[in-house]
């Protein structure tokens, strides 16, 4: 599954080719993925000009002129391939550019699109319960001493726990106790803040390497 340094690179990738962009044309090949389409998605998108793409947690963001935000999530074996010679039977929906065609190819139809009010965002209900990003300056080691204060439960789980920190998956999780020298099953209430800080650099310093290599997820 995408995890978190994929759907950034996802992100990255994107950016130069549609960023500032016109959208000329959208084509959808089926009516849903994991859920169906948001109704009126093509005409919606049609003639919006693209002003900015962002990510949260494993959501990558493609925000318009108009106050909405294209939300993809890439599911088990999503991906955006640009300028494909040909569309495929995978390539499910389709944005066209003066410059560009970039289509969401998705052969398990486990990921979503949904279109959201730039404005209303953080109260979106998959994003309104989530913890601050583990790049971002809100996740200290303070964060996780008061979340994990008398908490039993192991610090593997509590990471994984999108409430705890947005994005984090088993592999980078995983990546990250052992750097720390952290046992995964560890109480995480009896973690020292010292070791806390140590979780914290190793979190970034996974995931940033993770980015820097393009992700690690195998593609179908």
């Amino acid at each position: 599954m995408p995890e978190l340094p994929e759907v950034e690179t996802t992100v990255r990738g994107l950016e130069p080719v549609l960023d500032g962009q016109r959208i000329e044309r959208v084509t959808l090949h089926r009516a849903d993925l994991r859920r169906p389409f948001p109704d009126g998605l093509g005409q919606r998108l049609t003639g919006a000009k693209v002003t900015g793409l962002g990510r949260r947690a494993k959501y990558g963001l493609i925000d318009t002129d108009r106050g909405d935000t294209l939300v993809f999530h890439l599911g088990m074996s999503g991906r955006w391939r640009i300028d494909p010679a040909e569309i495929g039977k995978h390539d499910h929906f389709v944005i066209e550019t003066a410059k560009h065609r970039l289509a969401l190819n998705d052969p398990r139809r486990f990921g979503s699109l949904d279109l959201v009010a730039t404005a209303e965002l953080a109260e979106w209900p998959p994003f309104a319960a989530l913890g601050p990003e583990p790049l971002g300056q809100d996740f200290t080691a303070k964060h996780l001493a008061a979340v994990f204060k008398t908490r039993i439960a192991p610090v593997k789980a509590l990471l994984l726990d999108q409430r705890v920190v947005a994005g984090l998956g088993n592999i980078y999780v995983c990546e990250a106790l052992y750097l720390a020298r952290i046992a995964p099953t560890r109480p995480a209430g009896t973690i020292t803040r010292p070791c806390l800080e140590k979780l914290v650099a190793a979190v970034r310093e996974v995931l940033e390497a993770a980015i820097l290599a393009g992700g690690s997820t195998l593609r179908d």
